[in-house]
């Protein structure tokens, strides 16, 4: 099952790109060189406290063999993460769930604050440009949610609208981009930021069972945020105008008999949330990947070879190998992701958005290269978009 968006107005700089062949219905020629959403800006954060896969079996005085070795194989270095403080005797005691609730709060407005901060700075612009605040999160919930605390904490606009994007998942980035990109189409010339706060050590539960060691072993907190503008790119050497990639169309696929392979539900044993990976699903996120991708590229006069920057989300080492395969990338397609995952493990909805800021540091795209972001989740789902610099 799956559903794809494009944005007509790329017509105008894009020929080779019909969206007739797009599914997407149109009111007419008129919109064919109309504005069109572009990123203009991201900024990212970490927690405090970076531990190495080492220094967390040490904190809980883990010593299975079974449970060190998904740890210690995880290709992953270091995670920044937010450990209970250890008691008089040494021991971290586990958490309350009103506890853990409280740290996503704070952590989300910590992280999401800085990441917001950072993304603003690179896109040229202040809190007060801000006029639409997207927060992405499944860490925790808040009512009233993230982006009104935000807008308090933060001083913004009161009349900055805003939109919570909660419990999707890892995928759930790319979900909140193209629903941002779309109010941005709508609005163009006005600002937009899509920011993914993921507090995963608000969902650590730690125990002896392989469930939570898989989780455990993965999972870093972090948040990013990317801020969009529609309008037309500037001509060389203008100062006016956005510039960074056009958004030109997201396309989605969900896979139904898979929808309890990735979870976030009660424990009732913990007496708390607890979040579950089936083994298995590496290989079934892989087996879908190239479906989306080529339905996302159907009609654009685009093949597999022609995108020159690949930005995956960093799901494991299992999840990105699987992805590789079945699309026919490189590793040196999938680097920023492979870093990523290497130093700061998964940090959930926002991990493909740490990638592009490393893409952006590299400064190697170049006007009229292609790139196709990609996220997976609970769902389970692969969630794709198609830019082009």
């Amino acid at each position: 099952m799956s559903t794809d968006i494009a944005f007509p107005e790329v017509l105008g700089e894009a020929p080779e790109f019909d969206i007739r062949q797009s599914g997407v219905r149109t009111a007419g020629t008129a919109h064919r060189t109309a504005v069109r959403p572009r990123i203009v800006g991201v900024g990212t954060a970490v927690s405090d406290t970076s531990y190495t896969q080492l220094d967390v079996l040490d904190a809980f005085a883990i010593t299975d063999p079974k449970v060190r070795s998904v740890f210690l194989n995880s290709a992953i270095e270091r995670r920044n993460l937010t450990l209970p403080a250890p008691d008089a005797h040494g021991i971290r005691v586990p958490e309350s769930q009103g506890e853990l609730l409280d740290k996503h709060k704070e952590l989300a407005l910590e992280m999401g604050g800085e990441a917001l901060r950072a993304c603003l700075k690179r896109a040229g612009a202040e809190l007060a440009d801000l006029r639409h605040l997207c927060c992405v999160t499944s860490t925790g919930f808040l009512t009233p949610g993230l982006s009104a605390l935000l807008i308090r904490e933060l001083g913004i606009d009161r009349h900055c609208s805003r939109s919570d994007i909660v419990g999707m998942g890892c995928n759930a980035g790319l979900n909140a981009l193209g629903v941002v990109a779309g109010w941005s189409a709508l609005h163009p010339g006005e600002l937009a930021v899509v920011l993914c706060a993921e507090a995963c050590s608000a969902a650590y539960a730690m125990d002896s069972t392989m469930r939570t060691a898989v989780v455990n072993s993965l999972f870093g907190d972090g948040a990013a945020a990317v801020a969009l503008v529609a309008g037309r790119a500037p001509a060389d050497g203008a100062a006016a105008g956005p510039r960074g990639p056009a958004v030109l169309k997201f396309a989605s696929c969900i896979i139904p008999e898979a929808v309890d392979a990735m979870r976030y539900d009660w424990d009732r044993t913990q007496g708390r949330f607890s979040f579950y990976l089936d083994p298995q699903i590496p290989y079934v996120v892989g087996a879908h990947a190239e479906l989306v991708v080529d339905r996302l590229l159907d009609g654009t006069g685009l093949r597999r070879s022609d995108i020159g920057h690949w930005l995956v989300h960093s799901g494991g080492k299992k999840v990105i190998d699987a992805v590789v395969v079945n699309l026919g990338l490189t590793r040196h397609d999938v680097r920023h992701t492979v870093g990523v995952l290497r130093d700061h493990g998964n940090v959930s909805s926002g991990s493909f958005l740490f990638s592009y800021e490393r893409l952006l540091e590299e400064g190697v795209t170049r006007p009229g290269e292609y790139g196709v972001l990609m996220t997976m989740g609970p769902g389970s789902t692969i969630e794709t978009a198609l830019v082009r610099w």
